[in-house]
Order: structure tokens, then C-alpha cells, then sequence
């Protein structure tokens, strides 16, 4: 049993994946509390935006590492989700910081249920990754 940088991908994926899971969570938290009204765009947007660019970067880190282990199989299954979140970044709405919601129009209902759903989303597909992770470290740590 040898511990290979597969190995290490896949536990620093592990890990990672944990707090890309949080985020999920509290962006679910947040629209909810967008469409009850329990708090205004504004602060919620502020709240949320500075998330956004860390949660691409940690999913871009760790695929980053699935690609020079050469676990191509990990490394499709996350394409689409990247390529999701490059076209969601490059359509953004027009703003002066970084971030994807405009408080301006996140009240909208139809931009409204499609942040929730989109937060669903991810945390399905996260959640999904998480078990693959955790199986892809068990047979990389066995196999070598």
C-alpha cells in the first residue's frame, strides 16, 4: 500500500469538497431567505458574492491536481460542471466587483428560483462527488 499523489488528490478533493458543500448550503440558506423576505438583496449579495470566486477556484485547485495524477475518469466527470461555472462567470450581470448577483435583480422571481435551483444543484453534485471522492481515495490507496 503505497501512497500515491492520486491518493493525495483524492483526500485533498475530500476535504475540499466539504467546504464546496458548505457553500452550497448557504447559498440554498440564502435565496430562502431572499424569497421569504427575511433579509434584503443588498446584504444578502454582499454576503454571498465574495463566495463565489473562491468556491470556482477550490473546484478548478483540486481537478487541477486530478489532471496531473491522471484520473481522467474524475477529471470528465467535473468538466461540465467548470464549463458551467466559466459561462455563468463570463455572462454575469454588470457589476463594479466580483460576484454573479446583481441585488438589483435578484428579487426577480425567475432569477430567484433559478439561483435556488442552481444551488440544489450543486449541492447534489457535490454531495455526488464527495462519495466518488471517498471511494477513488479507497481504491487508489489499495490498488498501489
Amino acid at each position: 500500500m503505497a501512497f500515491t499523489f492520486a491518493a493525495f488528490s483524492y483526500i485533498c478533493a475530500l476535504v475540499l469538497d466539504a467546504f464546496l458543500i458548505f457553500f452550497s448550503i448557504f447559498h440554498i440558506i440564502a435565496f430562502d431567505e431572499l424569497k421569504t423576505d427575511y433579509k434584503n438583496p443588498i446584504d444578502q449579495c454582499s454576503s454571498l458574492n465574495p463566495l463565489v470566486l473562491p468556491e470556482y477556484f477550490i473546484h478548478i485547485f483540486f481537478n487541477l491536481m486530478f489532471l496531473f495524477a491522471g484520473e481522467w475518469f474524475t477529471l470528465m466527470f467535473n468538466i461540465p460542471l467548470i464549463a458551467y461555472h466559466i459561462h455563468r462567470y463570463l455572462n454575469r450581470p454588470v457589476m463594479t466587483g466580483a460576484g454573479l448577483y446583481d441585488p438589483t435583480n435578484i428579487m426577480n422571481q425567475d432569477v430567484l428560483s433559478k439561483c435556488q435551483r442552481e444551488g440544489w444543484i450543486k449541492l447534489a453534485f457535490y454531495l455526488l462527488s464527495f462519495f466518488f471522492y471517498l471511494y477513488g481515495m479507497i481504491r487508489s490507496l489499495i490498488s498501489s
